[in-house]
Formats: C-alpha cells, sequence, structure tokens
C-alpha cells in the first residue's frame, strides 16, 4: 500500500516523582535488597508508574498507566507513543535545518543545500501549486491515453514503475537471495490501493472497501472523468482479481519459497502475454542480465490471466488511478483533502491531516535523505554516543554467544554454524562511512511534481546502477534521522540510525539497567532477526543455506508454533487477534531480544550486586526499560489497520508478552503462580 507507516525491524507506538514505591514483590533478587541507593539517574519515568496496577499482574500498565490514562493521540496522527515522541524530535531538529536552509538567499548552485531549500520551498508554495492543480500530470496521463493496445501494456508500466507507481508487476534491485556477494534483479506482487489483499476479501472490510469505490469516484471526477463512477466499479473489480492471486503476508515471509531462480528467456513461460523484452528496454534493465529472481511465480502467471480478462479502457484507468493516487498529496488541495480523508481518515481514523511543515520535510527526506542527514549528524550525534553504542553491541553479541552455547535443544553441529553466523555479523552506528550522492539530480524552483518525479527517477537509476558491480557493503538502507532499526540479512548486519540512540532508547545520563532493557534489547533485537524463522534461513554470508540438522529444525519448529499459539491468544480489539504467524519474526527478536540484553546486563556486573535507584534494583530497571520504549496507544481503525498488515505485535503486547517467558523478571519482581503474568515454566517459551 502506498501509504504506509514506518515499518521496519522495529516498528511500532511507543516522570517524576521524588521516589516511586510499589508494592514489595512476595520475594527480592539479593542485589536489590542490599545495595544502597545511589546519586545516579535511574532513567524510569517515574511519573507514569501506576501504583494501583501491580507489576506482577500488568506490567505494561503498571509502568506506563498514568500515561495511558492521560495521553491523547494527535489529531494528525493515527497512534502515538515513545517512538512518535522521539520521531517528533528527530523531526523537529530536520525542520529546523531544512527551513534554515530554505530562508537562504545564496545558496550554492547545485550544493545539497540548494537542492534541500528549493524541494521544500516548492512544496510550501501553495499558490504555484493551486495554479497548476492537476496540469504537471497530464504528460503521464498522456502516455497512458495512448496505449493503443495489451502488447504495449508491459513497456508502459516499466515507465511509470520509475515514477514510483505501485503496479501489479514490479521490480526491484538487490543481492541475490543465493550469491551474496552479486545484485539481481527480483520481481514482485503488487499493485493495489487498499492496505493488504484481505480488506478485498474479508468481510469485515466491506466498510473500507465502498469508501474506497467512492474515493476512487471523487478523485477521477476531480481528474475530469466523464465515466468516473462506472470507471471505479471497474477499477475495484479489477483489484480484487489481482487481489485474489497474490500471496498472503505470511507466505511472502518465506525467503525460500520466495526465491525462483528464472532465466530470462523463461518468462514467457511463467508470464504468458507480457512482453517482457519491452519490459526490460523500458526500465534500463536490457541484456544487463541473464536471469531474474522471482517471488511469487504463480501470482504472474495468474496475473496474466487477469490481464487478459481485462478491457483495454478499464486497464487505462486502471493506470490513471494509480498515478493520481501515487501524486495526489503533491497536488492542489481539492486531491490533498480527498486523498487524506480516504487514507488517513477512513482507513486509519485519523481526524486532521499533518500540517503543511511536516509533510514538507517528508516530502525533502524522500529525495535527499542523506543530505539532510548529514547535517543532522554533524548537529545532534555525539562521537561519544557511537563509543558507547559500540561497547553496548559488544555486550550484546558476548551474550548472545553465552546463550547459543548453552541452549538444551540445539546440537553441536548446528551451534557451530549459529556462531560463525554470530561471528560475521556486521554492526552499523549513527551514520554511513560515505554519504550518497545527490549531483545528478536536478531541483528546481516552483516545480514541486518535477521535482518529485526527477528525485523518484534519480532514486531508481541509483539502483539501477548496481547491476554487474560490487556490493557496497558501506550502504545504508536508513537515514540518520530515522528512528528506527533494522537487520539485513543478506548483508548479515544490524543497523542503528542515530536518531535512535536518545532516550527512552539510550540515555546517556542514566544507569546502565534501563539502557540495556531500551536500546540493549533493541540490539538484541536485531541481532534475533538472524535466527528467526526467516533470518535462519540464511548463513553468515548472506545466502540462502539449510545450515540445521533435521532434528535442530524440528525442535525449532516446535518452539515457534509454540509462540504463535501464545501470541495468537492475544486481543487487542474485540473480534481482532494478533496474527501468530505474521508476527513471528518479530515476536521470535521481541522475546529473544529481551532476554540476551537481560543477560548481557548480568554479564556487565561482573559478579556484583546490581544498584538500587528510585526503589528499583538494576533487574527490574531493565524491564522498565524495555515497557517504556514500548508506551503506546493508537486508534481503533489503525490497530485492526496494523493487525492486519504488521509483522509486529501490538504495543502492549510487546511490552508485556516477552516478560513471561524470561525467568528475570519473575526472580526480579517475585512473579507467582496467582499473579496473572505468571506462566507455568514448562509453557514458558525460550528460543535462543
Amino acid at each position: 500500500m502506498r501509504h504506509s507507516m514506518i515499518a521496519l525491524a522495529l516498528l511500532a507506538a511507543f516522570g517524576s516523582m521524588t521516589q516511586a514505591s510499589i508494592a514489595a514483590p512476595a520475594t527480592k533478587t539479593p542485589a536489590a535488597a542490599s545495595t544502597a541507593a545511589t546519586s545516579q539517574k535511574s532513567g524510569v519515568d517515574l511519573q507514569w508508574i501506576d501504583q494501583s496496577v501491580r507489576p506482577q499482574d500488568d506490567f505494561y500498565r503498571f509502568v506506563s498507566g498514568k500515561w495511558l490514562n492521560s495521553a491523547e493521540i494527535p489529531a494528525d496522527r493515527s497512534r502515538f507513543g515513545s517512538f512518535d515522541e522521539l520521531r517528533d524530535l528527530s523531526e523537529k531538529r530536520s525542520f529546523e535545518i531544512i527551513e534554515g536552509l530554505a530562508k537562504e538567499k545564496h545558496l550554492k548552485a547545485g550544493s545539497n543545500e540548494q537542492k534541500i531549500a528549493d524541494l521544500y520551498n516548492s512544496f510550501m508554495d501553495e499558490a504555484t501549486i493551486e495554479k497548476k492543480d492537476i496540469q504537471p500530470l497530464l504528460p503521464v496521463f498522456k502516455k497512458i491515453e495512448a496505449l493503443k493496445d495489451k502488447q504495449h501494456l508491459a513497456g508502459l508500466m516499466a515507465n511509470l514503475a520509475k515514477l514510483g507507481v505501485g503496479l501489479p508487476v514490479q521490480m526491484g534491485i538487490g543481492q541475490d537471495g543465493k550469491d551474496s556477494t552479486k545484485y539481481a534483479v527480483y520481481l514482485s506482487q503488487g499493485g493495489l490501493g487498499l492496505p493488504d489483499r484481505d480488506y478485498y476479501l474479508d468481510d469485515k472490510y466491506k466498510d473500507s472497501r465502498d469508501a474506497y469505490v467512492s474515493h476512487i469516484t471523487n478523485m477521477l471526477t476531480m481528474r475530469g472523468d466523464k465515466k468516473a463512477a462506472e470507471h471505479a466499479q471497474a477499477i475495484f473489480a479489477l483489484e480484487t482479481e489481482i487481489a485474489r492471486v497474490q500471496w498472503d503476508k505470511v507466505a511472502n515471509r518465506n525467503p525460500v519459497k520466495t526465491y525462483n531462480k528464472t532465466e530470462m528467456s523463461k518468462l514467457a513461460e511463467v508470464m504468458p502475454g507480457f512482453d517482457w523484452k519491452a519490459f526490460f528496454t523500458e526500465n534500463g534493465v536490457g541484456n544487463k542480465v541473464d536471469y531474474v529472481i522471482i517471488r511469487q511465480p504463480d501470482f504472474l502467471t495468474k496475473l496474466s490471466g487477469v490481464i487478459a480478462a481485462t478491457p483495454e479502457e478499464t486497464l487505462k484507468s486502471y493506470l490513471e488511478w494509480r498515478v493520481l493516487s501515487a501524486y495526489a498529496p503533491l497536488l492542489s488541495k481539492r486531491f490533498v483533502d480527498e486523498d487524506f480523508q480516504f487514507y488517513g481518515a477512513k482507513l486509519r481514523g485519523v481526524p486532521e491531516n499533518q500540517p503543511r511543515w511536516k509533510r514538507g520535510v517528508g516530502r525533502v527526506e524522500e529525495s535527499l535523505s542523506e543530505a539532510v542527514g548529514k547535517l543532522y549528524v554533524e548537529k545532534h550525534f555525539p562521537p561519544e554516543y557511537k563509543a558507547r553504542m559500540e561497547k553496548l553491541v559488544g555486550n550484546l553479541i558476548t551474550a548472545y554467544k553465552e546463550s547459543i552455547e548453552t541452549l538444551d535443544w540445539m546440537s553441536p553441529e548446528t551451534k557451530k554454524e549459529a556462531l560463525t553466523k554470530l561471528s560475521k555479523f556486521t554492526p552499523k552506528i549513527g551514520y554511513p562511512e560515505v554519504w550518497r550522492d545527490y549531483s545528478k539530480l536536478e531541483i528546481k524552483k516552483g516545480d514541486l511534481i518535477g521535482n518529485v518525479l526527477r528525485g523518484r527517477e534519480a532514486g531508481y537509476q541509483r539502483q539501477l546502477a548496481k547491476l554487474g558491480k560490487p556490493i557496497d557493503r558501506k550502504e545504508w538502507g536508513m537515514s540518520p534521522q530515522t528512528v528506527n532499526a533494522y537487520y539485513n540479512s543478506r548483508m548479515n548486519e544490524i543497523v542503528f540510525p542515530a536518531a535512535i540512540l536518545q532516550a527512552p532508547f539510550f540515555n546517556p545520563d542514566a544507569d546502565d539497567a534501563v539502557n540495556y532493557g531500551g536500546i540493549g534489547a533493541v540490539i538484541g533485537h536485531e541481532i534475533s532477526h538472524g535466527f528467526d524463522d526467516s533470518g535462519s534461513q540464511s548463513d553468515g554470508d548472506g545466502n540462502l543455506r539449510d545450515w540445521w540438522t533435521a532434528k535442530d529444525k524440528e525442535n525449532f519448529g516446535r518452539l515457534t508454533s509454540a509462540l504463535v499459539a501464545q501470541y495468537e491468544g492475544y486481543s487487542p480489539l474485540p473480534g481482532y487477534n494478533v496474527n501468530g504467524k505474521l508476527t513471528l519474526g518479530e515476536n521470535i527478536a521481541d522475546n529473544s531480544g529481551l532476554s540476551i540484553a537481560y543477560k548481557a546486563y548480568k554479564l556487565s556486573l561482573g559478579g556484583k550486586p546490581s544498584t538500587t535507584i528510585d526503589g528499583f534494583s538494576g533487574e527490574q530497571r531493565v524491564f522498565i526499560g524495555w515497557a517504556q520504549v514500548w508506551r503506546g496507544k493508537a486508534r481503533d481503525k489503525e490497530t485492526i489497520r496494523l493487525l492486519a498488515t504488521d509483522p509486529h505485535s501490538p504495543a502492549a503486547v510487546r511490552g508485556n508478552a516477552p516478560l513471561t517467558n524470561i525467568q528475570g523478571f519473575y526472580d526480579a519482581f517475585g512473579v507467582k503462580e496467582s499473579d496473572k503474568m505468571f506462566v507455568a515454566p514448562e509453557k514458558r517459551i525460550k528460543i535462543w
């Protein structure tokens, strides 16, 4: 779906009394009982502790209950929490950089600073945008109107894809899953305007479907389509047929099933009637490769039949709709408002659109992310943060190594392979060593649509230029000002942008315990992605390879099945449960990441007792640090959307569920069988 939230390895929503007190646990660790308070900061948001809730019954609400009871989701948001507060800070800092440049009168022509300023100002120039209305897209529409027959469809689709238009056949460049030393062309499914195929096929989304048809009708009417209502119905019918033949999100998570190496000469057999030569000529691939990797082969085969059964008039209307939808947020107010009313208000329950300056920052970030990021790092990322993070990463990898070595369900043969993979992990912290080159991107004053078109084309060409070249191991998939982190299985790397290295994830003024529960668990989470149900199918060099014994694979499957069942028991809204299979990878990473972070903290003590600060032992603060990170709330419509599309569990589930599987939590808070957070020892799931 075009209107997607940031979703990667750690997508989620996410004080002060003079002295906090909680109901004493039934038992207390010797460390907590014997260590005196110090003058160090605890890093605990004491003001949000809800003492009416026992930590043994609902730890997430105990840590953040007062916030959950009082906080309101801003009118321009679908959800709000710790992540969003930090994103607000990062966004504000980026805005200050961008706005400062936008006010400059004499920036060097062709410099990154000039491009940032002119792109932002072109977005903020509402008078010019209103005057131009839909005119900047007319050349694109003319290309669609000129479509003679279905034989020319492939070339046209390739042309539109370069402009960032989401269509049924999508092409990307990435490392070959079975030969990570070279880049390959990937083909995958796409082309839907609703968030997921289930929105077309499941009765509980009928209201969204009806609203979607009305939205298409309204947009086409403003476009000047005299048969807008008729075309909207036909477009929706076509998208429904596309949805029927798509793979679901659970199937798409399997890296082996979605690796289907196919010779270029065999593509006509996979998708008959599609002019692959024209497709690859138009998109610039040409004869640069002799094979592609198809993620969903039978989708392409079935899509061929869908296209054959669709009238040319409908195909043209559909392509125009996809272009219009992709660029609506950049057009005049009438298009922006209609676009927001559906994708913001209807689908996600958001009452108000973001202020224009925020949308302007987002537009600059899309085209010039690292140009802004370089300036961001210079102002907001001290070198000592990176040094402290490198130490934390080292401690977490050491703890992970010890955990693998002591696993009781894994054989020595598989442990050896796992440890080899772990030893090859590459951490990237803060910002890239080599900044992206934007010298070929032309940004003009007063030409918003043209700037975005050229920006998307430049991004496309940058990816295309990788073919035939060595792997760029210094490339980053996120900008430094992004509040997130990720694991890349092909590179076998864990990446932590500068903006996430702030409280509540990383508090440089706090005692280590809360940081182990925050950024430490984030590090552990990303490491764990290398060993989740998907990442575990790649080796230390990033290649898809089965390095498991049959018995170990069976044990791993038994544990992951139990985790699926555990999470499917959570119901954030009546009638809507967590999809345990869709969220499995993230749930493994949450459970393992927190468990490893706790182990790393204990190792960091060197056998000494932890320090009690603000009434909490170090062991307790680790878990509080974790729960603080996931503090957040979401509108019901957004929760429903995310349950269908997001591989992460909801915030409250993430805050509580992993704790029930970790013995350290039971020890730290004296959790007993009569408590609501208690899970019988034989049912606790420890994977890594």
